[in-house]
């Protein structure tokens, strides 16, 4: 196998010195136009591609990212994803991506391997159950680090969230509107903070008006959940009438799962679903959902982290993000 190309080996190839081809390749010094041309030439001919780590130790500043989340699969988080990378690669970043899957040894794992290879920020979704030592690494290695959809303990790090009490008391609040008296919430099974700030936001609504006790159906938040579980919630509760889901992945499922019984999604059973991804609007019926846009929210993630690296002095910053019901054909008044 051939070596490496250097520095060295540009410059040898462009006709130049050392110094030359490094004032080239960093953008610096007052060079020709046409001996930048033969270096950068002469770098694409050899695949010369910049060291990073060693550009990183002489300028002190790291220009590599870590994104520790879980379920990478789910539309919601990819399109966060795009998001996070769009911006943050304008300003002339690399994003790792690593998916913890919600286990807190994988995750722990995944932020030492982070560490080990210098990034210069990190925005994470906390696993459920992290235990306390995790939270204690990232502030003890004082890397600038921004948590999302939950928080970090005891709020030692920046975080960007989303207003999700407000928003399922909203939702539930326009499902009463349409004369729905029986309401379930759908989908999700850990007690992880965005979740149980959803399911109060719908309970808190059921009583406000005096309705029936509130009945949480757990199932994961999935297509394929959402298509089984509904069927099940059907069965056993025939007096729902209106379902407030977790996600719009478990959503999606349940309008397919009314489908395949012959029922139609708004019109047997109102459905409204959490995120607004693409296919919220692309599924037939389209689907109502609380839209959170999450391609800007990943790049209000960036721009946050973007903000602790240029300042780590800032004060604490704790965004959260207000969402909106959007009304498409899953919801219609109660027959």
């Amino acid at each position: 196998m051939p070596n490496r190309p250097t520095l060295k080996t540009v410059a040898r190839e462009a006709g130049v010195s050392i110094a030359t081809a490094s004032q080239v390749m960093r953008g610096s010094g007052r060079i020709s136009e046409e001996t930048r041309r033969k270096v950068l030439d002469a770098a694409r001919q050899v695949n010369y591609v910049a060291d990073g780590r060693a550009a990183s130790m002489r300028s002190g500043e790291i220009r590599e990212v870590g994104l520790l989340i879980h379920q990478i699969a789910n539309p919601f988080n990819a399109e966060v994803i795009s998001g996070v990378s769009d911006l943050l690669e304008t300003e002339g970043y690399l994003v790792s991506v690593l998916d913890s899957r919600d286990d807190p040894n994988r995750q722990r794992r995944h932020l030492e391997a982070l560490l080990r290879s210098a990034r210069g920020g990190l925005l994470w979704v906390p696993a459920r159950d992290t235990p306390p030592d995790t939270y204690s690494l990232l502030a003890t290695q004082r890397v600038p680090t921004v948590t999302f959809l939950r928080r970090g303990q005891g709020q030692a790090f920046d975080h960007v969230g989303i207003m999700n009490f407000e928003a399922t008391h909203a939702a539930t609040e326009h499902l009463i509107s349409l004369g729905h008296r029986h309401i379930a919430f759908f989908g999700g099974e850990a007690p992880v903070e965005s979740r149980v700030e959803r399911i109060r936001g719908y309970t808190t609504a059921l009583a406000e008006h005096g309705l029936p006790p509130p009945l949480v159906w757990p199932c994961p938040d999935t297509k394929a959940a959402g298509l089984e579980n509904v069927l099940k919630l059907r069965a056993q509760h025939p007096e729902i009438t209106a379902i407030l889901c977790n996600g719009d992945m478990v959503a999606l499922g349940a309008s397919l799962g009314l489908q395949r019984k012959g029922e139609v999604p708004g019109r047997d059973l109102s459905i409204i679903g959490f995120d607004d991804v693409e296919d919220a609007s692309l599924a037939t019926p389209p689907l109502t959902t609380i839209s959170v846009r999450p391609y800007d929210l990943g790049r209000k993630l960036a721009r946050t982290l973007l903000d602790r690296i240029r300042d780590p002095d800032l004060p604490r910053s704790n965004v959260l993000i207000a969402a909106h019901l959007i009304q498409r054909e899953t919801t219609a008044p109660c027959r």
